[in-house]
């Protein structure tokens, strides 16, 4: 059995494993009952019906945070001429060709997000087994092959959260910090579980959600009311 702290404890003291929360009373919960040192993040884990393995049920994309993400995303942009000025005017933090696939594979530069404009797919794509581990290969699923690279790092910027299933049919995902006020932890969680159910495979027969937990970096997972999510 795995080791449970004291704080922990105590705090599982407080809350029925069985309750089926509503997204209010949760994250009011884990807004009370935080103890931590450093400002938590608030996290989803969302149990799909769906197979992992069957390519057209691969759900996956991205979803801006209303309310932000509270922290900042390093953006590497691979793109020439007008298309790389437009990007260093956006906020790029990084923006080149072959120059900056160099650098990449010399482990010169850390960044969060990647986009390439089409054209540079040619250099991007030998980047391939650096960039797809970290899951940072751009793909135009997630808007990050496009040829407007200056939206696109906007929209990096601004506090975009991707979302891909894993291979147990989990998405899991980190959206916010816990001292977001009440109304913008739920604005974004409610944007954020919206779009992954607007994101069903056309496929999927019976119920797609299965369960739906809402937990804090250091707090307790707690379930909320699935019904209630198809209202978000």
């Amino acid at each position: 059995m795995a080791y449970r702290g004291k704080r922990y404890r105590k705090m599982a003291e407080k809350v029925d494993s069985t309750k089926i929360c509503s997204l209010s009373e949760a994250v009011s919960f884990l807004k009370e009952n935080t103890s931590c040192k450093f400002d938590e993040t608030v996290e989803v884990a969302i149990s799909l019906n769906v197979d992992p393995r069957s390519a057209d049920q691969n759900v996956r994309g991205m979803v801006a945070m209303p309310a932000g993400t509270g922290k900042t995303a390093r953006v590497a942009v691979f793109a020439r001429g007008k298309a790389a000025d437009e990007a260093l005017t956006a906020g790029a933090d990084f923006v080149g060709a072959e120059d900056l696939a160099e650098k990449i594979t010399t482990g010169d530069v850390e960044f969060d997000v990647c986009i390439a404009s089409p054209d540079m797919m040619g250099v991007v794509g030998r980047l391939g087994k650096i960039l797809g581990p970290r899951g940072l290969m751009p793909n135009p699923k997630l808007g990050t092959v496009t040829p407007n690279v200056a939206n696109a790092v906007k929209s990096s910027k601004a506090g975009q959260v991707e979302y891909r299933l894993d291979k147990a049919g989990i998405i899991h995902a980190g959206l916010c910090k816990l001292s977001f006020s009440q109304e913008k932890i739920e604005e974004n969680v409610k944007a954020f579980v919206g779009t992954v159910i607007k994101a069903k495979p056309s496929g999927i027969k019976g119920a797609y959600l299965k369960s739906l937990t809402i937990s804090s970096t250091m707090g307790l997972g707690l379930k909320l009311n699935v019904a209630e999510a198809f209202a978000f």
